[in-house]
């Protein structure tokens, strides 16, 4: 499934094009799931406490540093949002092992501490990790 750069508008835009995703550290900003979820796409939200999570979202507690692989598996794509520099390759290294890509973007002025592919939309800078397929 090939992107060209005019395709990147959103988040969203980029995410909805994957069928199977998982949202690391909901929190309580739930806006993405429940879009992505309304446009069809199979989300699970995960976050190390619980969360209350829109409807058409499966919410599974989750640490990140220490994943249950069987929550990413069969997802085409891992994506954070405002996701910190520590949990950059722990969250990347839950995709790979489930085969699938990484998307986040970080807080402020964080750099991706993994390799990245740079991608601009809406809400700033998205980082893109493809998986080792």
């Amino acid at each position: 499934m090939g992107h060209s750069p005019r395709d990147f508008g959103s988040l969203l835009e980029y995410l909805a094009g994957y069928e199977r995703v998982v949202e690391v550290g909901i929190g309580r900003r739930t806006e993405t799931a429940r879009a992505l979820a309304d446009r069809g796409v199979s989300v699970t939200a995960t976050d190390v406490h619980e969360r209350a999570v829109p409807d058409g979202v499966t919410f599974v507690r989750d640490d990140v540093v220490d994943p249950d692989p069987t929550v990413y598996a069969g997802a085409d794509a891992v994506y954070a949002r405002n996701l910190p520099p520590e949990l950059h390759r722990p969250a990347l290294e839950a995709a790979r092992d489930a085969g699938a890509d990484f998307l986040f973007t970080t807080l402020g002025g964080d750099q991706p501490a993994v390799p990245v592919e740079r991608k601009p939309i809406a809400e700033g800078t998205l980082y893109l990790a493809r998986a080792l397929r």
